[in-house]
């Protein structure tokens, strides 16, 4: 009966599924919160990057893994779902790795070490491993090798893209919200329901968390929720592009399907390339956190951090909607001015930034 009834009306099962999330972390944060003040569960060692002068739990991302965690063992039982076991074993190795740092923290050896193994158990079992680049960078397909190698350099680099805009109430939380509603939507379109069923339960499970997240916030995320957030977009993005891939005998639901999931992902992807590559030219460790990130040049701007998500999610819905209205133009020409987009508004905030030290 209910199998009948999810390949009939499918909707109603992303709406359960979104909502079971979303019931559980708004339940449950209350609780963490309560257990962290108790026990004083804080992570007192990056004090310098932060702008709350009062302890704030960061174990938000607990509440985010254990609902997302139920909501996808209860539904997947419904279509036979194997690839959810290894993401969801990734998913408890994430957040064991995740905690740790947000209540001890955790050398960047040992997250890499952690993070590697994750992104090999996914690509190597799970078949979230990429085959072919569609030309950009002038690369087609890649054999089963390179193509893992790339996936798993991919995964490792948006785990660490997500941690790295986690730096401003509701920033994280309202981009990955944006990124697994796009998701959750296009593989509905596409009748890729198990995938629908992943975007749809992390979409719901940081839903219920932004209520505690908004600025002024109650609980950050930390390194969990954001880990899990960066793996779960990572492993969305290869599949999309992988059952969008355009051969002689199929033509995909979606044309340049590498493009619209950078679209998706943008702002995570074009923060972090910026910042590692501003670190790398000042010959400063890539890893080592700072204050130079684009929301924190926005609140030297003078911006308040919800008028900061407000513009920076408002900028990627723009540009996630440009872009598969424009798919046809091909991957290569819409990356470039996907870039192209992101260094005009960075250099619009370099000129403000300067204008204002200027009158000083």
């Amino acid at each position: 009966m209910h199998k009948d009834l999810l390949n009939i009306h499918p909707e109603f099962f992303y709406l359960a599924i979104a909502f079971l999330a979303f019931a559980i972390v708004l339940f449950s944060i209350p609780s963490v919160i309560y257990a962290s003040l108790k026990y004083n569960l804080f992570d007192s060692n990056d004090l310098h990057r932060k702008n709350h002068k009062r302890n704030i739990s960061r174990l938000g991302g607990l509440a985010i893994v254990a609902s997302f965690t139920i909501s996808i063992l209860l539904f997947s039982a419904l279509i036979n779902f194997k690839e959810a076991n290894f993401l969801i074993v990734s998913c408890i190795i994430l957040a064991a790795l995740g905690l740790k740092d947000d209540v001890y923290g955790t050398s960047t050896s040992t997250k890499f070490v952690l993070q590697l193994l994750v992104a090999i158990i996914l690509v190597s079992f799970g078949s979230f491993r990429l085959t072919s680049l569609y030309g950009v960078f002038n690369i087609g397909d890649m054999n089963m090798f390179w193509g893992g190698v790339f996936s798993v350099i991919l995964i490792i680099f948006l785990n660490n893209a997500f941690n790295l805009i986690d730096g401003i109430d509701g920033l994280a939380a309202t981009i990955g919200i944006i990124a697994t509603l796009t998701f959750g939507i296009l593989f509905s379109l596409m009748g890729a329901i198990p995938y629908a069923f992943i975007a749809f339960a992390l979409m719901g499970a940081i839903g219920g968390f932004l209520k505690f997240n908004w600025y002024p916030a109650k609980i950050f995320m930390g390194d969990t929720g954001a880990l899990i957030t960066g793996l779960i977009c990572a492993a969305l993005a290869i599949k999309f592009i992988e059952m969008n891939k355009f051969t002689s005998t199929f033509t995909p639901d979606y044309f340049s399907a590498p493009a619209i999931a950078v679209s998706i992902l943008i702002v995570p992807i074009f923060d972090s390339l910026r910042i590692f590559c501003i670190r790398i030219l000042k010959r400063k460790s890539p890893f080592r956190g700072d204050r130079n990130h684009i929301h924190h040049r926005l609140e030297r701007l003078g911006l308040k951090p919800n008028e900061i998500v407000w513009l920076t999610a408002g900028l990627n819905v723009v540009i996630i909607i440009s872009t598969i209205l424009l798919q046809n133009l091909g991957n290569f020409l819409l990356i470039f001015l996907l870039i192209g987009v992101c260094v005009v508004f960075n250099t619009i905030i370099t000129v403000w930034l300067n204008k204002k030290s200027f009158k000083k």
